[in-house]
């Protein structure tokens, strides 16, 4: 593997644009390492214009690490809301706690310890290291791979975990000492705007250090092998949004452990083509509905399967008899509870008027 030779050049060429055009996102505001934390948190697997609004109203709600170690699950569940991922936050709050009680409320400022933290891998180690205490440490995420891998013409598998290792020693050896917080952003920065899958390698502040631009390689690169895809599973899901006279709601609490732990949910069955919503309902929740109409039809894909969902409005007039775990809200607690993707669209179109 061939190195940048003019090494100074570089960083000054990179840190330069990066002050100049960098984005104005709320945790570029802060140097408090709770805040780029979770940040960090929010970024993974969703996008900057998706994880503003999330990140802004979470932080006015949980502004210490101290409030949010002591939050209840509905009321972190409930700031997370649509983000989807919803480990992330038990994790996030997880490691807060540690903070708070191992570590006196302060972040810890070395890799050894931040890395004991739950839910605190490699890259964000890193990332709060270098942009909240100014250490330089490697933060190694999927864009920086992708600039680095054509900086240097690396043709290592980036899907391959050690192949990581790579990147990390690279960005140790280039990184500023002095401001190692704007270079590690300045990479990633580069890599979200610039050197993207599809390069604008006439804007790119580093292209005369670029490697794969000067062979016409940049397309080319990173090598990544794809994943066998596994055939997506398909599951069929009836939900009843249900109404009793006072035109309260019935609800339940997911189990605390598996998919969509711990939101609140409509009853759901997976329907029998030949059953009418009246016979599953009795059926599998021993209720009886009446003045049942359509919602909304939809698909709602999750990683590894897809949840095909036909959902329904109902009354019950009997309500002495309800299913186990289930239970009445009101509209407004309705709207408090954390609820995952698939209820909010049911809920939603509710609002709307979907329900007559």
């Amino acid at each position: 593997m061939q190195i940048i030779v003019k090494k100074d050049e570089f960083r000054e060429a990179l840190l330069s644009w990066y002050r100049r055009e960098k984005r104005d996102l709320p945790w570029r505001r802060t140097s408090n390492p709770y805040y780029i934390w979770v940040s960090e948190v929010m970024l993974q697997q969703t996008r900057v214009d998706t994880v503003i609004p999330y990140y802004e109203r979470f932080i006015a709600s949980f502004p210490t690490m101290e409030a949010l170690a002591g939050a209840e699950e509905n009321d972190l569940l409930k700031m997370w809301e649509g983000l989807g991922y919803y480990s992330r936050a038990r994790n996030l709050q997880a490691g807060v706690r540690e903070v708070v009680s191992d570590y006196g409320g302060e972040v810890p400022s070395n890799r050894t310890e931040i890395s004991t933290l739950k839910g605190v891998g490699p890259y964000t180690a890193g990332a709060v290291l270098s942009i909240a205490y100014g250490v330089p440490e490697h933060a190694v995420d999927g864009n920086v791979m992708r600039v680095i891998s054509r900086l240097l013409l690396i043709e290592e598998d980036i899907a391959i975990p050690r192949t990581k290792k790579i990147f990390e020693t690279v960005v140790m050896d280039l990184i500023d000492q002095e401001d190692p917080s704007s270079f590690n952003q300045g990479l990633m920065e580069l890599g979200a705007t610039i050197c993207t899958p599809k390069p604008k390698c006439l804007l790119c502040p580093v292209r005369d250090f670029c490697l794969a631009f000067q062979e016409g390689r940049q397309e080319a690169l990173p090598i990544k092998t794809k994943k066998t895809k596994m055939k997506m599973k398909i599951i069929p899901v009836a939900s009843f949004a249900i109404q009793n006279s006072e035109g309260e709601w019935l609800m339940r609490q997911r189990p605390s452990k598996g998919l969509l732990a711990s939101l609140w949910e409509f009853p759901m069955v997976e329907p029998a083509d030949d059953k009418t919503p009246q016979k599953m309902a009795h059926e599998h929740f021993g209720i009886e509905l009446v003045g049942i109409v359509d919602i909304l039809i939809f698909k709602h894909i999750f990683s590894h399967l897809t949840w095909e969902m036909k959902s329904f409005g109902a009354r019950i007039e009997k309500t002495d008899i309800i299913p186990d775990g289930y239970q009445f809200f009101s509209q407004e607690e309705v709207e408090a509870l954390p609820k995952p993707v698939p209820v909010l669209k049911i809920w939603d179109e509710i609002k709307r008027g979907g329900l007559k």
